[in-house]
């Protein structure tokens, strides 16, 4: 989010999203704020190309994308939002066709707490359409909460699920996803997901950097699948895969058009479905 705050302060941002830096905690402000100037956002940039080339423009392409998906869905009708390892997402704030439907945030009980706290901080309260979930993808029973919250799976959702899955172990994904093959009729589903060759280390990407402290060194990056593989992947559990897109359809969709001489990562990609 503080790359999102930062991508603000360019002539053309790829996000217009005037919450990125405002709901950030107190630290997070002050980096997203510093970024006002050039040479601080420019020696913000280089130092996560280092270690994850590309790294940037993927993070703020694959927010445009779901957000281009979200309010494609929105236009078709869906009935409510889970945002699936929310973080400080902003979606339910700076987006006006949001503020008429139900969206339910989840995430782990520290992340849920500073979430709220941001909230009350800009807002004085969580906003009455949201519904602020605390759970552990390892641990806890998704499908009761989200039941108990008055998240029924009768109703066509969209299911939001960014930047996550290559934290959890691969038990963690296919729970989640026993879960979602309960999904209404029409309902829709974007991820993202890490490459599994590089996270066996035969791939690099220009990601060295990333590799060797997330995935060998703190060992917070554990699953991945093949691109080919995903649409059997999401078949097993009744999804049918509408779009798979990663670097060259983001340079094409909204890095060129946009005049940003930048390359997103190849090492990501998001993934469109639905029921």
């Amino acid at each position: 989010m503080v790359i999102v705050a930062a991508d603000q302060y360019e002539s053309v941002p790829l996000i217009h999203d005037p919450w990125a830096r405002i709901l950030l905690p107190s630290a997070g402000r002050i980096a997203a704020w510093s970024t006002r100037w050039p040479l601080v956002r420019q020696a913000l940039l280089s130092a996560t190309e280092k270690k994850f080339c590309g790294g940037w423009a993927s993070f703020l392409c694959r927010k445009r994308y779901i957000d281009d998906l979200l309010l494609n869905a929105l236009r078709g009708g869906i009935g409510a939002v889970v945002i699936l390892g929310t973080g400080f997402d902003t979606r339910a704030y700076r987006m006006p066709e949001l503020a008429g439907i139900r969206v339910c945030e989840v995430d782990l009980p520290a992340n849920i707490a500073a979430k709220a706290a941001a909230l009350q901080r800009c807002f004085g309260r969580v906003p009455p359409h949201v519904t602020l979930l605390a759970t552990d993808f390892e641990t806890n029973d998704l499908a009761r909460l989200l039941h108990d919250t008055g998240f029924a799976r009768t109703q066509s959702t969209f299911y939001l699920w960014e930047a996550v899955t290559q934290y959890l172990t691969e038990g963690a994904v296919r729970s989640t996803m026993d879960y979602l093959a309960g999904a209404a009729s029409g309902s829709r589903l974007v991820f993202t997901f890490l490459r599994q060759d590089f996270l066996n280390g035969e791939q690099m990407y220009g990601a060295r950097g990333a590799y060797r402290e997330f995935v060998v060194n703190k060992r917070l990056w554990t699953f991945g699948l093949a691109p080919e593989d995903v649409p059997a992947f999401l078949a097993d559990y009744g999804w049918r895969q509408r779009e798979q897109v990663g670097a060259q359809e983001y340079a094409e969709r909204y890095l060129r058009p946009a005049g940003r001489a930048m390359t997103a990562s190849p090492i990501e990609r998001a993934v469109y479905a639905r029921r």
